[in-house]
């Protein structure tokens, strides 16, 4: 895996059939998906893969399978982020095992924490990592914003870069400023409007969970973003907040972007659209919504 981490990396739902069933087929067909589509890596086990809802045996299934569809194409990285410390080595050290590339760890969510305490945790992590880790900074899910000062001690102990999900510009851009001179960590956002700021101020991609379901949109808006075709860059961009304002906002409910992507997936007949407890799946006039815009798109993309 070429340091800096770049380009798209979608942070990939998982396909399931039910609570503990990984949807194999569903799963095949989407790691060809993303690969045809252009992408740079794959980020599994994160938020929007639902991570915390699945047990670690099904965690494991869908490490392993999906390094072996991978098969070295490109990375996999693996959310290794839990409650328990222990946990959190156990799925790094499987995810080593059988081929994944790095990991990808927010804070441990639950139990507030300080920064001070989060860097005792980092201190412990990832000198203790089998594989190069991420830092991941998901306020909204963890309780802690991560302060730049915190993100410069985990650099120092061998992080290679962070996912960025605060949905702050600003925060990001200071980012960017402050490991301009360490050009091998890799600041990556999570918020995919961001995606040609982040690129134009000096970041380096962008794990974007539309990628999933249109993954060449991303991958342009990415590379529209390298070549500065600011035309283009406001074309694709019309695209993505056409994104947010239908598939992401089918309902009133927070899982609606999770829920989004899996019903779009199964419209378009790639996997299953089943949903991890406490999540459940679009039925109804929500469904009918999805179909209704996964044909508008299908007919403006192609």
């Amino acid at each position: 895996m070429k340091l800096p981490l770049r380009g798209i990396i979608p942070p990939v739902i998982t396909p399931l059939l039910d609570n503990n069933t990984l949807d194999v087929k569903g799963l095949e067909n989407l790691v060809e998906h993303l690969i045809a589509g252009g992408v740079h890596g794959l980020f599994i086990l994160g938020t929007t893969g639902e991570a915390p809802s699945l047990t670690y045996d099904l965690r494991k299934e869908f490490i392993k399978r999906t390094c072996e569809l991978t098969n070295k194409r490109i990375p996999v990285m693996v959310g290794i982020t839990d409650t328990s410390f222990e946990g959190s080595l156990e799925i790094a050290e499987y995810s080593q095992k059988v081929g994944a590339d790095a990991v990808v760890v927010a804070p441990p969510f639950y139990m507030p924490i300080s920064q001070s305490e989060l860097v005792v945790y980092l201190k412990n992590l990832i000198p203790k990592s089998p594989l190069p880790l991420l830092l991941y900074n998901m306020p909204s899910h963890t309780k802690l914003h991560m302060k730049i000062e915190t993100v410069k001690i985990g650099q120092q102990l061998g992080a290679i870069g962070i996912k960025d999900s605060s949905g702050d510009m600003f925060y990001q851009t200071n980012l960017i400023e402050e490991f301009k001179k360490t050009p091998e960590f890799a600041i990556i956002t999570g918020t995919e409007l961001f995606i040609p700021e982040t690129i134009l101020q000096g970041g380096h991609g962008a794990i974007a969970g539309g990628a999933n379901i249109y993954p060449k949109l991303f991958v342009e808006l990415y590379e529209a973003s390298l070549a500065h075709d600011f035309e283009r860059i406001a074309v694709l961009r019309e695209l993505n907040i056409q994104l947010y304002n239908t598939i992401y906002a089918v309902s009133n409910n927070s899982s609606k972007y999770i829920r989004g992507l899996k019903a779009v997936l199964a419209t378009m007949g790639i996997c299953n659209d089943y949903a991890a407890l406490p999540l459940s799946k679009y039925d109804g006039e929500d469904k009918r919504k999805i179909e209704q815009y996964v044909a508008y798109f299908k007919n403006i993309l192609s």
